[in-house]
């Protein structure tokens, strides 16, 4: 018979958490976010608690006409992180509605303002 064991980190018990690794290549696009909120979803729809979520960037670069926003950027504190608040356990992850969800305690920096780079 096939046996499927646990990965050489993972502690011979039922899972409590759900967790994610993402690596994306070329780019930052809302996938990220996607894979964060479903993270969520699945751990709520399967009684579970939500681990890390990792991204890993693959061929990601940064344009010279951007370098100042991003020195920007860099320089700014990190404010607090929201919460995301799911409102309501649907019976189908299928089933979640724009309503269910509310990001408490939301802070921004101001936008950083960038030419397009052609």
């Amino acid at each position: 018979h096939a046996k499927i064991l646990p990965h050489r980190h993972q502690p011979p018990h039922a899972a409590a958490e759900i967790a994610r690794v993402h690596r994306q290549h070329r780019g930052v696009d809302g996938a990220g976010r996607t894979y964060a909120l479903l993270t969520h979803l699945f751990a709520q729809q399967c009684g579970l608690d939500v681990g890390e979520f990792v991204w890993t960037g693959g061929d990601t670069h940064l344009y010279v006409n951007h370098i100042e926003q991003a020195r920007l950027q860099l320089s700014r504190e990190p404010l607090p992180l929201p919460q995301l608040v799911i409102k309501r356990r649907p019976d189908s992850i299928f089933d979640y509605r724009y309503e269910d969800f509310e990001f408490a305690g939301y802070q921004s920096h101001p936008a950083i303002k960038a030419p397009i780079a052609v």
